[in-house]
């Protein structure tokens, strides 16, 4: 089995990371709710791993990092929690549907949004941003990186857009945390959303904020805190304010595995390895008959993502016959990015995506695009 849906989740994590849930499964209590040791063990390993994360992103103090069970809560908490009737948002075509939906929601609660368009190369225009500011917007919310195309936005840059005007910025970050460095100070970022089973290499029902210190979040729950249980009110102090209920200790304990597997190997080092098997795919795939690629490769810097169709067949097709008969994974149709495919003109066919890990390896590239060049052949 060949496994490149990488993208949608890691399926092949660090033995580190097994092992550290496996040992949490069999010793943790639950955080913050006892002074026993299994209560303490469970403590312990949640504030490590918030220690680990506040420095991986560079943040001011481990109290702003809060814990969830995947970017798409993250993103909830953030644009449910900041945002007014009356507030402007500005945000783009390439986002995820864990972004647009909770923005469409809010649009009916009385926001305002602006949805800066793509090229047909799925790029943006920063100048856009800039033309798009009102008296009442009050932030960008935008991707790092295209889960579709492998297109980034350059956060930096929209990060000093939005420290010039004074609003906030909101980033997605699902598809680069653990692939790109990202520091929130540098890069002026407000909120910060990442889940753990993608390039972070945590499990699943794992994934985080960083929230700036000082920045006023609402609670999207409230609840059990193991603090201040007399109190009819959720406690307001971070983290506890916004992680009500038990956490996932279990989870946490291998995501801060992960974490350190990622700081023991190298960042720049994963990026490169996953890269040269993105560049490799893409410089032999793209000379197929047949095979239309898209996004923007004209420059270096991109997710290790390629998506592509092959002449005018439906991507679940593609992809189907990639799996059944090469048994090769990759993710086919519109992966909950659909301005980004109506702006590609895929609405109807979808893509058939590949998406690269530290774990794959040049010989299973090899077998793949010599899989796709048979079946390009066979339909000739």
């Amino acid at each position: 089995m060949i496994y490149l849906d990488n993208a949608a989740t890691t399926m092949q994590k660090p033995d580190c990371v097994v092992c550290a849930v496996t040992k949490a499964l069999c010793s943790m209590g639950n955080a913050g709710r006892g002074a026993h040791d299994a209560s303490l063990h469970a403590s312990r390993t949640v504030f490590d791993t918030r220690m680990k994360l506040a420095e991986f992103f560079n943040a001011e103090n481990p109290k702003q990092i809060v814990f969830t069970a995947n970017s798409t809560e993250s993103l909830n908490i953030a644009i449910k929690g900041v945002l007014n009737p009356g507030d402007h948002v500005i945000t783009t075509e390439l986002e995820h549907n864990s972004v647009l939906r909770p923005l469409y929601e809010m649009e009916e609660k009385g926001i305002e949004l602006t949805i800066i368009k793509s090229d047909r190369q799925g790029n943006i225009r920063y100048e856009d941003f800039e033309d798009s500011m009102r008296s009442n917007t009050k932030a960008i919310i935008c991707t790092h990186g295209s889960n579709l195309t492998g297109n980034m936005i350059d956060i930096e840059k929209v990060g000093k857009i939005t420290k010039k005007h004074s609003i906030l910025l909101i980033v997605d970050a699902s598809q680069t945390a653990g692939v790109f460095p990202i520091d929130v100070q540098r890069m002026h970022i407000d909120i910060l959303c990442f889940t753990g089973h993608k390039s972070l290499m945590g499990p699943q029902g794992t994934g985080g904020m960083y929230i700036r210190e000082g920045l006023h979040v609402r609670p999207l729950l409230c609840g059990g805190s193991g603090i201040k249980s007399y109190s009819k009110k959720h406690p307001e102090e971070m983290p506890t304010a916004l992680e009500a209920g038990t956490l996932n200790g279990h989870g946490i304990a291998g995501l801060g595995a992960a974490i350190e597997y990622i700081q023991k190997i190298g960042i720049e080092n994963i990026r490169k390895h996953e890269s040269g098997l993105m560049w490799h795919f893409y410089d032999q795939v793209k000379e197929i008959p047949g095979v239309t690629v898209y996004g923007d490769f004209t420059g270096k810097e991109r997710c290790p993502i390629v998506s592509l169709n092959l002449m005018d067949y439906y991507s679940s097709e593609v992809s189907d016959a990639l799996a059944v008969q090469y048994d090769i994974f990759t993710r086919p149709g519109a992966h909950c990015a659909p301005l980004m495919h109506k702006a590609l003109g895929t609405q109807e066919q979808g893509a058939v995506r590949f998406s690269f890990s530290y774990f794959n390896t040049e010989e299973e590239i090899d077998q793949v695009i010599l899989a796709l060049k048979e079946l390009a052949s066979d339909n000739e």
